[in-house]
């Protein structure tokens, strides 16, 4: 299969939010009078899909605005850094005239302010609230495949989660792990495992 384009997951594979994404629900939840989390239990809870599910599902009940926007400001203030080499692979791929492309089951919105913080700029950018079915559901990658312009089996997906993976095979594209998120799990099949995010140059070769 000849990749043609990269799509890009973005927690654990763009940008290292290990500890600012769980430490922002930690502290929207305990400030919205919510149960004390911690995070291995908001990490465990990222396969549901969006903040909004997630948040829900943390506090044992509905969430609204003012829960969420408890949560989006929390994150706005967090600090979150791109990945050693990111910034690198990411120029090196407009310069080949190639779109960053971002598919994340998190919200756009929350997509919006941390590829910000990180310093990452997307030309197509897909947030789970986007789609219908979250990953591992192909949605997400069909729909970047529209936007990009190419066959779904013509794009590799870099992530590093096994819903990530999962993605991947549902939409007949290239599953490529990011060994280096926090997420990744060798015991997933993936049909190339990535060391370093400049490693993705070598899939479009």
């Amino acid at each position: 299969m000849a990749v043609r384009a990269v799509v890009w997951d973005m927690d654990g594979t763009l940008l290292d939010s290990s500890v600012a994404v769980p430490a922002a629900f930690v502290t929207a939840l305990a400030r919205r009078g919510g149960p004390a989390v911690d995070a291995a239990q908001v990490i465990a809870a990222y396969p549901m899909g969006t903040a909004e599910v997630i948040m829900a599902h943390l506090a044992g009940r509905a969430v609204n605005d003012a829960d969420m926007d408890e949560y989006y400001g929390e994150l706005g203030r967090s600090a979150v850094e791109a990945y050693p080499g990111v910034a690198e692979v990411l120029s090196q791929l407009q310069a080949r005239g190639l779109p960053i492309a971002v598919f994340t089951g998190a919200s756009r919105r929350a997509a919006s302010i941390l590829l910000a913080a990180g310093g990452v700029t997307a030309d197509v950018l897909i947030g789970g609230d986007q789609v219908r079915h979250p990953k591992p559901a192909a949605d997400g990658l069909l729909l970047a495949a529209q936007r990009i312009g190419v066959p779904a089996a013509d794009l590799a997906y870099i992530g590093d989660s096994p819903a990530d993976m999962g993605a991947a095979r549902a939409a007949g594209s290239h599953a490529a792990a990011a060994a280096w998120g926090h997420m990744y799990d060798a015991a997933v099949t993936a049909d190339s495992v990535l060391t370093a995010p400049g490693q993705a140059l070598a899939l479009l070769d």
